[in-house]
């Protein structure tokens, strides 16, 4: 019998995903749990099992290639099913509808190729139902890139299913014109080719999710943002005492250990900052665990992993645990559970530069502290103007949950711990 092994839904309500490495070819034989493929999502980097023994008889999708949740990966042939039977299980999984397409073909190598965020073309049913069929059968994605690209699609020839023009014809199409010294790309006013100075990338899992999530924070929340500046010479002294002692463990003692723990410790005293709003079921959603997001810059885009009971946690674990997921970060390496259940989020940005921020909110949160550049400047103390080591702040809440003075509050808090790093362990 042939089995069409979909690619599966694997958590944190993920749409689809990019084939980063095949571990199989057509024709070997696999066993239940045996690695098919690597796939980059929104959010990790996670190899697919296969679910049964069997050989494979096709692979759909190139390295490279998205596909989306339910699309075919793979056809496994499997003993125990001979004759008539595994005709018809064969004949159910040959015809299949490509989202977005609006038409029903033999599936197309690499499957659905459409993504759907790029173009809302064809995603309505009723409008594949009701509305007249296009001049040339086409897949969202290359309308929307021959739309970019200034090419006419009708005078592209479609490879995919009865003509259809997919994202690799476009792609094709644009190359072969180049060749020829006919750039399909726009110009200019005097006729001049735009096609030698334009670069077309795919938008990678990362990127569309940043995408997503940031036009859904701003249009859900009610951004508010509050602009502080605290002075943490002190801390700068108890970071410096212990930061060999740490080193020599194998432990980078950085500010934003002391920053999350102070955010946790004041996240407990103002619990409106440690909520989520379920407009739904007109309910508050006041949480009394503790978890914090940082974003770490990768080369692929932003990712949030999240340290865990850091209320419960000490200054040094909280560094162990920046360390650990920063490296995994880095090497691509996250899991679900490191990216899932933050509370609240920190994103430090003055190590690369600028002192004060607007931060989108990490939605469905209450509130993200920016952290800026540290620097010394002069500060009054007492009546005498002396250098201090001074952190800017930018606090973004949703202000929906979270009032003004509460707001100031919180952020005051987090202020008394870094201006006073011994209170951290007094309380």
């Amino acid at each position: 019998m042939r089995y069409i092994f979909k690619f599966p839904d694997i958590g944190e309500g993920l749409e689809e995903g990019t084939i980063v490495e095949w571990h199989v070819e057509k024709g070997q034989n696999v066993k239940m749990g045996d690695s098919l493929v690597t796939m980059e999502t929104d959010k990790v980097v996670t190899a697919i099992p296969s679910p049964k023994d069997g050989i494979i008889a096709a692979k759909f999708g190139k390295v490279g290639e998205t596909i989306h949740v339910g699309s075919a990966l793979v056809e496994i042939d499997i003993a125990g099913i001979e004759g008539e039977a595994a005709i018809t299980e064969a004949s159910k999984s040959e015809a299949v509808e490509e989202e977005g397409a609006g038409v029903v073909g033999t599936l197309e190598v690499a499957g659905n190729s459409a993504v759907l965020s790029a173009s809302k073309e064809g995603v309505e049913s009723s409008s594949i139902l009701t509305e007249k069929p296009a001049k040339v059968l086409a897949t969202p994605v290359a309308r929307a890139l021959a739309k970019e690209s200034g090419v006419d699609i009708n005078v592209v020839k479609g490879s995919g299913p009865a003509g259809r023009v997919t994202k690799e014809d476009i792609i094709r199409f644009i190359s072969t014109s180049s060749q020829m010294g006919s750039s399909p790309a726009q110009t200019d006013s005097k006729g001049k080719s735009h096609q030698q100075n334009i670069e077309i990338e795919p938008l990678s899992q990362i990127r569309k999710t940043i995408a997503k999530n940031m036009i859904q924070s701003k249009h859900n929340a009610a951004h508010m943002t509050v602009f502080e500046e605290v002075e943490i010479s002190e801390l700068e002294r108890v970071r410096k005492k212990y930061k060999d002692k740490f080193s020599q463990e194998g432990i980078k003692l950085t500010y934003l250990a002391f920053i999350i723990k102070a955010t946790a410790s004041s996240l407990k005293k103002f619990r409106a900052l440690n909520t989520e709003m379920d407009m739904e079921r007109g309910n508050m959603i006041y949480k009394k665990y503790y978890n914090i997001g940082i974003a770490i810059d990768t080369p692929k885009g932003l990712v949030v992993p999240v340290i865990r009971d850091a209320d419960k946690l000490s200054v040094k674990d909280i560094a162990t645990e920046i360390q650990t997921l920063s490296d995994k970060a880095r090497d691509g390496k996250l899991t679900l559970d490191d990216m899932k259940d933050g509370t609240f989020t920190i994103t430090s940005y003055g190590s690369i530069g600028g002192l004060f921020a607007v931060p989108v909110i990490n939605y469905p949160q209450a509130g993200i502290l920016g952290i800026g550049r540290i620097d010394k400047k002069p500060v009054v103390k007492g009546d005498q103007v002396v250098p201090g080591m001074v952190l800017p702040l930018s606090l973004s809440v949703d202000h929906r949950i979270a009032d003004g003075g509460e707001t100031a509050r919180f952020i005051n808090s987090i202020m008394y711990y870094l201006e006073d790093p011994v209170s951290l362990i007094m309380e």
